[in-house]
Formats: C-alpha cells, structure tokens, sequence
C-alpha cells in the first residue's frame, strides 16, 4: 500500500520528519524541488497563494529565495542556502521564513527514494530548540504543506 497523505511526526525535541509518497520518479520529484519554474506551479500552501519570486540556485552555496502573496496585500517570504546536493536522491538545505522577522534557521535534509514504482520524499527538518519548533508546527505548516504536495502529485501527472 502506498501512502499519498503526508505523514508527519517529531523526534527528541528538534526534529520534524515529513513523508510522503508520490506516483512520479525520484528524478521528476527532486526536479521539483529544485527548479525555479516547477517549483512555482506547486509550492503554494493553500489555495488562493502564489509564488511571484522563486529563486532557486540548485548548487552548494546557491541561494533560495520564495516569495508568496495572497493577492490581497498579505504575503511572506523564505530565504535560504543549498548546502549539498545529490541529483535525484538527495538536498540538503537551510531555510527561515520571514513573518516578518526571520525565523531561526531550519536545516532540511530531503530524501528520494525509489519505492513503490514511485518515489518516497523524507524530509528532515531539524530545529535550534524545542520552542522554535512548536512554534513552525503552529503555523499550519502541515496543511499548508498537504496542499502543496497534493498540487505537486497533480502537476507531475500532468
């Protein structure tokens, strides 16, 4: 059985661990996470949003910088750096959101695994400290990213 819902879980005090199965290679989910113009169509969280700025600099050092807006005057935006990639199986990057102030730096680890003539995306999300962490997971983070990767499996099949 295949899992198309995002599963979520913490570990210790630090870590968000994300899951989340998609009916696509790993080289067409990695693609679109880091390509500019893919990145775009599906990394919107809810509906109504879109990505004006997507500045995505796939390679150690590259920059990341997402920039959203309701449409309605509302938005914010995410800065970050690519640290290591390995093509279609592996990124590692620092993220932080600004609302408006940065928020402390989030590492990332995404892995692409060939499972299930699909591909299984871990993401590993570690935190500075337990209250940062409680703090992203109230957001809404994960509806917001149920609805992404909903859009993501769509437009792959696409």
């Amino acid at each position: 059985m295949t899992m198309s819902r995002l599963q979520l879980r913490t570990e210790g005090d630090t870590h968000v661990v994300v899951t989340r199965h998609f009916a696509a290679s790993p080289e067409a989910v990695y693609r679109a996470h880091v390509e500019p113009e893919l990145i775009q169509k599906w990394l919107l969280g809810p509906d109504g949003w879109t990505m004006p700025v997507c500045i995505s600099e796939p390679r150690p050092g590259g920059r990341i910088r997402y920039e959203w807006t309701d449409g309605r005057g509302g938005g914010f935006h995410l800065t970050g750096e690519y640290l290591e990639l390995v093509p279609f199986s592996r990124i590692v990057h620092v993220e932080r959101m600004h609302l408006p102030d940065p928020t402390p730096d989030n590492h990332v680890e995404s892995i692409f695994e060939a499972r299930d003539s699909g591909t299984l995306l871990t993401l590993r999300m570690t935190l500075p400290d337990a209250e940062t962490r409680t703090a992203m997971l109230a957001t809404g983070m994960e509806d917001g990213m149920e609805a992404s990767y909903a859009r993501l499996e769509s437009s792959l099949q696409g």
